[in-house]
């Protein structure tokens, strides 16, 4: 097994200060931020899906235009209702990842996209064929879609769909995914 190039460490940065600015934000996921920073500064190719352990990844809540309905997608292997997401594949703005998440799963281009944190979560994604169990180190942004876009679904998943928020729990009892329709209702975009 090779090592991780030392320079990757470079690449740590973009993801701390965010990590950072939320703790700040949001002290009920302070030591969850905290949590994901020591992993971060402990593991170079942190932002590769080859960290056997985990990696980093980022998901998008994505709200209709008017604002009452989410997207959600049933992945394929999981079996579940959930927000879009996926791998950082190397790219340390994860904001950036959650936005080509969207648009690669959804079929949309359009998006206004929050580059602030909405929300962290960890969990672990169960062993599969060859690949072992690890650790998503999920990072979340709030996407609002423009209005009369298609949507088309992608290989990873078996639906698309848009959901009214309030029916949400009839799709899923994921606590991580009613949390994240809590903190968008609660917040905004921010694109700082």
């Amino acid at each position: 097994m090779t090592r991780p190039d030392p320079d990757l460490r470079s690449l740590h940065d973009p993801v701390l200060t965010l990590l950072a600015a939320h703790a700040r934000r949001d002290p009920e996921q302070a030591e969850l931020a905290a949590r994901f920073a020591e992993f971060v500064s402990a593991h170079p190719d942190c932002l590769l899906r080859t960290c056997a352990p985990g990696h980093l990844t980022a998901s998008a809540w994505i709200l209709a235009a008017d604002g009452r309905h989410c997207l959600l997608a049933h992945h394929r292997k999981l079996g579940k209702w959930l927000q879009l997401g996926g791998h950082a594949d190397g790219e340390p703005e994860l904001w950036r990842v959650a936005l080509r998440e969207a648009q690669e799963e959804s079929g949309m281009r359009d998006f206004a996209v929050g580059r602030t944190v909405l929300d962290l979560d960890l969990h672990p994604i169960p062993a599969r064929g060859a690949e072992a169990e690890h650790l998503h180190f999920d990072v979340r942004f709030l996407l609002r879609a423009a209005p009369d876009q298609s949507l088309v679904c992608s290989d990873e998943s078996n639906e698309v769909r848009w959901v009214e928020v309030g029916d949400l729990p009839r799709y899923t009892t994921e606590e991580s995914v009613l949390r994240l329709a809590r903190k968008a209702r609660a917040g905004g975009l921010d694109d700082s």
